[in-house]
């Protein structure tokens, strides 16, 4: 299997490069069987990483310990299931996979247009076989899944296939890691699609916007998978790391946050160019953006420049990056500068008080964040360059900067429905702004009788409160409209909204999920914890909850030793349940890891970690009271069905739609 992966992926590099060029050649040229030789590439390219794939997770399933990869991320106890993810677990094995999703990418690209956009697939064939040629070009010559492990032998390597291999990362085994990288990569990957588009469109001075309709379901599939992505890795990160939390601002994290930011500013910002051909050139300047930095953030992953639990170790492979980012940075925007002609508008903005201004102040925000994020990330590396000294900054930074950002993106995803596109009068500005202001107001008064003092928690609940409201009116709206004009009951009005214009009111869903998510975020004001070693029979308190050490237990699995703690946990003296924090050592890897316990209401989470053996041998337990967690669950969750709802074929009536806002245009 080693030889034949190897075969696969040195077959690989001649058919990227071929494919490439044939396809540039054959659509600027006009030559069909080029174009068909680039496609019939792009196919091959395909069916050779599915076959390196494939000998690799065969490598795992066989315990071949002969492959340097496999030694170092399985071992002979770790379940199957397991060993079958491991094939990302590591720098070579997710690069490999990367590249087999952009692939796989380019096979649904070329069946969707086989018909269509002509003119533009041998130029996004030849950027998606580029992309490709990039990533096998590192597979094969700094991070290769397929290299045997060797061992010195008087200054000769020779093969070595050891017993048993290393285990895979304890931090890794859970069921979460199994979800969270395959869909982070598709979102990640996904945007390829309209950046090559893009770069197409712009080549090829492509009239109207032809390219953006075809890439609009793809930049919404990739912004969904990467929304996904990063909700499954807040949710690994609370339940695995044993820190009491989701979101550290740790610069992986954040290598993830930033093409999120971007891309969705550029969901909001398209509609723009759809309806008024306006924003050509930021609409452009976005979607190159957004592509480049989901390369970055993979660079920030695999380069070893930023210290992270999240990141692979230091190789090679970040010299790599570099030179891709810098030849795809000078070669789109290049592109978009000598295009600049091609991408005039074709209007011009008639109000500040309109649509088009909300989204494009919202655009500006959302840039605003992502560049505080980008900085904060990158100036312990610029510190230490300049300075010699590398500075960290931390949470307090991010909070100090994203927090009242995120407020202002907030009140905006509430305030921009109520405006017109073109513009907006003040009367009826102000008898829209009306009860959704008014509601704001009295939750804030309300919440401030009841003693919420912080200052930004306050805030946010009651802009969630406002963005709420005009959530409902538009669909109530939209609802009356189709119940006076059409005769409909309310639910099938309120279905029907959805069928005939599922992106608008999928971008409400989208909103009402960012609601929720704020009110879990607004919880963290509150959290608490507390420490302290306790023997069986030994009690602690914390927020109305008393939990008591009923036993301490020791035993081992063959993957794992274990000491556990079983924890009953009451509230107001009556018993909630009972739990099993844990501390691990994995025998391969030898490794610590914790298992947490968290008892989980609408109202608030008692997390539980067993954090140590005590020096007078009972166990150290750490408690944290966490309001609200369970809202960003909830929240993330309404959010991806939002998107879903986004995805959906638009469903034609027979009769002409209802002249109403609802029929107009929105939310994205």
């Amino acid at each position: 299997m080693n030889e034949l992966g190897s075969l696969a992926l040195i077959t690989l590099y001649p058919v990227t490069l071929f494919g490439a060029a044939a396809s540039f050649l054959g659509g600027r040229n006009r030559r069909k069987g080029l174009v068909a030789a680039g496609e019939r590439s792009l196919v091959v390219s395909f069916l050779l990483l599915t076959l390196s794939v494939l000998s690799l997770v065969a490598l795992f399933l066989r315990d071949g310990f002969s492959n340097a990869y496999v030694a170092n991320h399985s071992n002979i106890d770790l379940p199957i299931f397991y060993k079958v993810t491991a094939l990302w677990a590591g720098q070579e094995g997710s690069l490999l996979f990367w590249n087999w999703l952009l692939s796989l990418y380019g096979i649904a690209v070329l069946w969707s247009n086989r018909n269509r956009n002509r003119d533009l697939m041998p130029y996004v064939t030849a950027i998606l076989l580029i992309s490709a040629f990039f990533f096998t070009n590192m597979n094969l010559l700094a991070a290769n899944p397929f290299r045997p492990l060797v061992m010195d032998h008087a200054g000769t390597p020779i093969p070595y296939a050891p017993p048993d291999g290393r285990g895979l990362n304890p931090l890794l085994q859970h069921p979460a890691m199994v979800v969270h990288p395959p869909v982070l990569y598709l979102g990640f990957v996904g945007f390829v699609v309209p950046f090559a588009f893009a770069l197409a469109a712009l080549w090829t001075r492509a009239p109207g916007v032809g390219w953006l309709l075809a890439t609009r379901r793809w930049t919404l599939f990739a912004w969904l998978f990467l929304s996904g992505g990063i909700l499954l890795g807040a949710r690994w990160a609370y339940v695995e790391l044993g820190w009491g939390g989701y979101w550290a601002w740790d610069p992986v994290e954040n290598a993830s946050l930033m093409p999120w930011l971007t891309g969705t500013a550029l969901l909001h910002s398209v509609i723009i160019q759809e309806k008024r051909g306006m924003l050509k050139v930021w609409n452009a300047v976005l979607v190159v953006t957004t592509y480049l930095l989901c390369v970055f953030g993979t660079f920030l992953t695999r380069s070893g420049i930023v210290s992270s639990v999240h990141a692979f170790a230091q190789s090679p492979v970040g010299h790599y990056f570099v030179a891709f980012l810098a030849l795809g940075v000078a070669f789109s925007f290049g592109l978009i500068w000598v295009r600049r002609d091609y991408l005039r508008s074709d209007a011009t903005l008639d109000s500040i008080l309109s649509r088009e201004s909300s989204f494009f102040f919202n655009n500006l925000i959302f840039l605003v964040a992502c560049f505080a994020v980008l900085w904060g990330t990158l100036f312990p590396v610029l510190s230490e360059a300049v300075r010699g000294e590398q500075i960290s900054v931390g949470p307090p930074y991010f909070n100090r900067i994203n927090v009242p950002i995120g407020l202002f993106l907030l009140f905006l995803t509430g305030f921009a429905p109520l405006l017109a596109w073109r513009r907006t009068s003040w009367p009826n500005l102000r008898r829209s702004f009306a009860w959704p202001a008014a509601l704001m107001l009295a939750a804030g008064i309300v919440l401030f009788l009841l003693a919420v003092r912080a200052r930004y928690a306050l805030i946010c609940f009651s802009l969630s409160v406002f963005v709420a409201t005009t959530i409902v009116m538009e669909f109530h709206r939209g609802g009356r409209v189709r119940r006076r004009q059409l005769g409909e009951s309310w639910p099938r009005a309120l279905a029907n909204l959805f069928l005939r214009n599922p992106r608008r009111y999928g971008g409400y869903v989208v909103h009402f999920g960012v609601v929720l998510l704020f009110v879990g975020f607004a919880g963290s004001s509150f959290n608490r914890s507390r420490a302290e070693e306790l023997s069986p029979g030994g009690e602690m308190a914390i927020g109305g909850y008393t939990l008591r050490v009923e036993k301490l237990e020791e035993g081992e699995t063959p993957n794992y030793d274990f000491a556990r703690a079983r924890v009953a946990l009451e509230r107001g003296g009556r018993p909630v349940g009972v739990y099993h924090p844990e501390r691990r050592f994995y025998f391969a890897s030898e490794q610590p890891s914790t298992e947490v316990e968290i008892h989980s209401t609408v109202r608030e989470d008692i997390y539980l970690v067993y954090a140590s053996t005590g020096e007078k041998g009972g166990a150290v337990i750490q408690v944290y009271r966490n309001p609200l967690v369970l809202w960003v669950w909830v929240g993330g969750l309404v959010f991806v069905l939002g998107g879903l709802i986004c995805l959906v074929p638009t469903r034609r009536e027979g009769s002409p739609a209802p002249k109403t806002s609802e029929s107009e245009g929105g939310a994205p």
